[in-house]
C-alpha cells in the first residue's frame, strides 16, 4: 500500500493499492493525458474522469477493478490536482521499479 498527500499543507492523503496502480496500467489512463505543458491541475482530473466514464460505459464485461479505483481514488473527497499530480509521480516510480515477484533467468 502506498499514500499520497492531497493537500499542501499534508493532512489530506489517500491510500492507493497494488491494486489501483495496476488498473490505471491496464487500462493506460495516464497514456496522453497530461498536456505538453506537463502541468496537472484541475482541467486534467476532470480529463481523467470523463475518459474513465468513457471506459466504463463502452466495457461490455467485468470492470470491478476500474469501478474500485473511481470509488477509492479518482472520485475521493480529498483527490483534487496535486492528489493528481502525486498519484501520477507515484505510478512512473512504480512502473519502473523492477518487479521482484517476476521470473528471473540465468544465462
Amino acid at each position: 500500500m502506498y499514500s499520497i498527500q492531497t493537500n499542501a499543507s499534508g493532512t489530506r492523503t489517500i491510500t492507493i493499492t497494488e491494486e489501483n496502480l495496476q488498473t490505471i496500467e491496464k487500462y493506460a489512463l495516464f497514456e496522453q493525458l497530461v498536456d505538453s505543458n506537463g502541468i496537472i491541475d484541475e482541467s486534467v482530473l476532470e480529463k481523467l474522469k470523463l475518459n474513465i466514464r468513457s471506459l466504463i460505459v463502452g466495457i461490455e464485461g467485468n470492470c470491478k477493478d476500474l469501478l474500485d479505483l473511481c470509488i477509492n481514488v479518482i472520485y475521493h473527497d480529498n483527490m483534487k490536482a496535486l492528489g493528481l499530480k502525486n498519484l501520477v509521480k507515484l505510478y512512473s516510480d512504480w512502473k519502473n521499479q523492477p518487479k521482484s515477484d517476476a521470473p528471473t533467468t540465468e544465462l
